[in-house]
């Protein structure tokens, strides 16, 4: 685990220290997170599966987020930092909430433990979107890779268009999902729908700013949380960009294969997201934890670089397209 712990904790502990003290550590933290992850990753290294839950390191990672992002909030609204070094905190606690924090609120919401998955939920509740939780179990899970899932962007599909598409598409499918889910049994209290609670923590974290750095901290709040929702809407298009389930004889979807996710099989990257670039194995197999999950090339289709170099290439969308559209050809028609 202690690949994992490096990688996830090194870009959080330089936030906060660049939080406090300015000076060399607001650089020092967006390199850790960017060039020193780009650098690692052609290093040829490879963490092997283990049978292991990893919940230790999700529980500390959690607990970082819950103390870096008021000291965002704090660092941004105040007067003590300079402009450039509030633009490069900025960008850091952006790439950490959306890359580091996104991917461990994923581990835990998928955990059987009530109080895990309730921690996960609360970290996408600070990040104003709560709902992606109902969303991505209610929906993403079982319609991944079809027109069904707002989150598998389609072939020819470019990122900024697929976002528009995602952001309305997962809030109303993710309610009518677990309405419908509700209903099943005996009759609910309005107050213990999901959606309830998801207004009610983003409601808590914007009156948190305030307190914190009065309308200086909701409007930085609101910065941080978008950007680190962009960085999450980038993750799932990459993964999931263009490849179909296709119908069977019998009209039904055919089920989730390794075929359905692209992955990344990089090793550093891979750590600092908590395996989260090895997601067709997630997909086959929900419950399993991350330090367990597997990349098999043969028969997972590969980006041709890491998760985060094919994000930063998803903004731009005739390159994208270029990059992209033959292997999703290649693919589906393999599958």
């Amino acid at each position: 685990m202690i690949w994992y712990a490096i990688a996830s904790l090194t870009p959080a502990l330089l936030l906060a220290l660049a939080c406090l003290f300015g000076g060399v550590w607001p650089l020092t933290a967006l390199l850790s997170i960017t060039l020193l992850v780009f650098t690692l990753d052609r290093i040829t290294r490879r963490i092997p599966a283990r049978d292991k839950t990893g919940r230790g390191l999700s529980l500390t990672l959690a607990a970082a987020h819950f103390v870096l992002l008021p000291l965002g909030v704090w660092a941004l609204a105040g007067d003590d930092l300079g402009t450039t070094d509030k633009v490069l905190i900025f960008l850091g606690l952006g790439m950490f909430f959306g890359q580091v924090s996104n991917s461990n609120a994923h581990e835990l919401i998928h955990t059987s433990n009530r109080w895990t998955r309730r921690i996960g939920t609360a970290i996408y509740c600070s990040l104003l979107y709560g709902h992606h939780v109902s969303a991505h179990l209610r929906v993403h899970h079982i319609h991944v890779a079809t027109d069904a899932d707002p989150n598998s962007a389609r072939l020819g599909e470019g990122f900024y268009a697929f976002a528009l598409r995602a952001l309305r598409g997962e809030f109303m499918t993710g309610l009518h999902a677990e309405t419908k889910h509700r209903a099943r049994g005996a009759p609910l209290p309005i107050w213990s729908h999901p959606y309830v609670a998801y207004v009610a923590g983003g409601a808590l974290t914007l009156g948190v700013a305030a307190i914190i750095g009065g309308w200086g901290g909701v409007f930085h709040l609101l910065a941080i949380a978008l950007y680190a929702q962009m960085q999450l809407l980038l993750s799932d298009y990459v993964q999931h960009y263009g490849l179909r389930r296709k119908p069977r004889a019998d009209g039904r979807i055919e089920p989730v294969g390794p075929q359905h996710s692209w992955n990344a099989p990089q090793w550093y990257s891979s750590a600092m997201m908590l395996n989260a670039p090895r997601h067709s194995d997630h997909h086959m197999r929900p419950a399993r934890a991350f330090p367990a999950l597997e990349v098999a090339p043969d028969t997972m289709p590969i980006l041709p670089r890491s998760l985060p170099v094919m994000a930063a290439l998803a903004l731009v969308p005739p390159i994208w397209r270029r990059v992209m559209d033959h292997r999703v050809a290649r693919w589906q028609q393999t599958a």
